[in-house]
């Protein structure tokens, strides 16, 4: 019986018991553990370094209130890369593919953002939804409009990363079954559609990693207008 494609984004299951806790926690088994020693492996120097320089780029234009936030941005970033990255192997089930998991992220961060604004800033806070020197007759419409764009703002990042993610896997599924069926009738077309698909995987590799990327950024910067 042929499967759909949209198959491949249902959280497997074994005897009835679903896997997607397990796929969200494997990513954590795979990095080694740093060490209180002065002289690392190169494994774990590089990824100091790595981890060190992604948080250098998303914490630079943040002023020093903001930097407490650094370890959870930084851990949720390499987190969302690899679970990205991990969904492009075979046989395998990528979790950020689901909405309900990427808005889990999204609302509750962006929700501190919005309160520590609140809290630290409220003038400045509201303020954001008055831009300056805006005509009193289009004060209230401006007012509504910066409401709805900023509770809109949870549902574009968890919008973006899963329909960037299923979109890439839905492709290269399609490209794999054209090239797959045109085997046996038109080789040379196949071998084509192959080249496609080797190309369109790299290009899913670095998809995956800008859209965890994008992720964090965004969220660095909504923290931005509130600290």
């Amino acid at each position: 019986m042929m499967l759909s494609f949209f198959d491949q984004f249902m959280s497997p299951t074994y005897m009835g018991i679903p896997l997607i806790a397990l796929a969200i926690i494997l990513p954590w088994t795979l990095y080694p553990t740093p060490t209180a020693r002065w002289i690392n492996n190169r494994l774990l120097t590089l990824q100091g370094w790595f981890i060190n320089r992604l948080s250098q780029q998303i914490f630079l234009p943040i002023n020093q209130g903001g930097h407490k936030w650094a370890v959870l941005l930084t851990s949720l970033m390499i987190f969302l890369i690899t679970l990205n990255m991990l969904g492009l192997l075979p046989y395998t089930f990528t979790p950020t593919t689901q909405l309900s998991l990427n808005m889990a992220f999204a609302v509750p961060l962006w929700l501190a953002t919005v309160i520590i604004g609140m809290r630290h800033q409220p003038t400045a806070a509201l303020g954001h939804l008055l831009p300056e020197g805006t005509p009193t007759p289009l004060i209230p419409v401006l007012i509504i409009i910066e409401t709805i764009s900023l509770f809109i703002r949870p549902l574009a990042l968890g919008v973006r990363l899963t329909a960037n993610l299923t979109a890439g896997h839905l492709l290269i599924q399609l490209i794999a079954t054209a090239a797959f069926v045109l085997l046996p009738m038109m080789p040379t077309v196949a071998i084509l559609t192959g080249t496609v698909l080797f190309l369109l995987t790299l290009l899913e590799v670095a998809v995956a990693m800008i859209q965890a990327y994008v992720f964090v950024l965004l969220l660095s910067l909504y923290l931005q207008e509130n600290v």
